[in-house]
């Protein structure tokens, strides 16, 4: 069976972005990244929307973005004047963003929509690599703070709802995202410990086990094998949360890589 097909769309990928602009720039380290992100689309039906699930918003509440016309929100600092020309002109969707905001509801989760936010780098990376037409309405959703993997496990429950619409859900982050152990020049050197994570996650994600079991170890992902090595902070790893909750099934590994001399893992469902 096609993956696109039909009978067995695939509406959901957690992925990392890369470090900030740097994708978009030619930088040489994120090539696996640029090209793996070029080719997705062909193993996806073209939505009709995209959710994003960025890893580079938190707020208190639920919070969608819901301007028809979202600015930019250059969420990075320190790189050429060029990342701060990058654009990304996709409409957004605030009847979508309604429509959300109103299933979370429904299932106990507060949520509400921000009409003045942007798109961070979180969306406009991936897709502007993606689906470089920007012709698809985009909208973000904010993690919650204090980051809690069990309330994000439910965040995606709650959008279960959206698996009958054509509505591509992105969780946007890094599988791998401790700053201080990247390499900026995109060499690879032996890394056990996060190799012992990341094979935690296809494991998880991938695993013949049942789902109930896949979402208990996501809500204990801090006693996986060098959790907080490859995690310091988790808001890189929550997106993947989101997706999983809301797919109720195993996912499969489409991109198992390095990035930033680290290596990393995309899943589609």
């Amino acid at each position: 069976m096609q993956p696109n097909s039909p009978e067995n769309p695939a509406r959901m990928v957690y992925f990392s972005h890369g470090g900030g602009p740097l994708p978009i720039l030619g930088d040489a380290s994120h090539k696996a990244m640029v090209d793996f992100m070029r080719r997705l689309p062909s193993q996806l039906r073209k939505p009709d929307a995209i959710l994003v699930i960025s890893a580079h918003w938190e707020e208190s509440a639920a919070t969608l973005t819901g301007a028809p016309t979202p600015a930019m929100f250059y969420d990075y600092y320190g790189f050429p004047a060029e990342a701060y020309d990058i654009t990304y002109p996709a409409p957004g969707s605030p009847a979508l963003a309604g429509r959300i905001a109103g299933l979370l509801q429904e299932n106990g989760i507060p949520a509400r929509v921000d009409l003045q936010r942007g798109f961070d780098h979180g969306l406009f990376i991936p897709l502007k690599l993606m689906f470089p037409q920007a012709d698809i309405p985009a909208l973000q959703l904010s993690l919650l703070r204090g980051l809690d993997p069990g309330a994000h496990l439910a965040l995606g429950q709650a959008l279960r709802g959206l698996m009958r619409g054509n509505i591509l859900v992105v969780g946007s982050g890094f599988s791998f995202h401790n700053m201080r152990a990247f390499n900026w020049q995109g060499l690879r050197a032996p890394d056990p410990d996060n190799d012992a994570f990341q094979d935690w996650l296809i494991d998880t994600c991938v695993g013949p086990i049942p789902q109930s079991e896949r979402e208990q170890r996501l809500a204990a992902w801090e006693k996986a094998p060098s959790a907080r090595y490859c995690h310091p902070r988790e808001e890189h790893l929550l997106p993947l949360h989101v997706c999983l909750g809301m797919a109720g099934r195993p996912a499969r590994v489409v991109f198992n890589d390095h990035i930033l001399g680290k290596r990393a893992v995309a899943f589609l469902w």
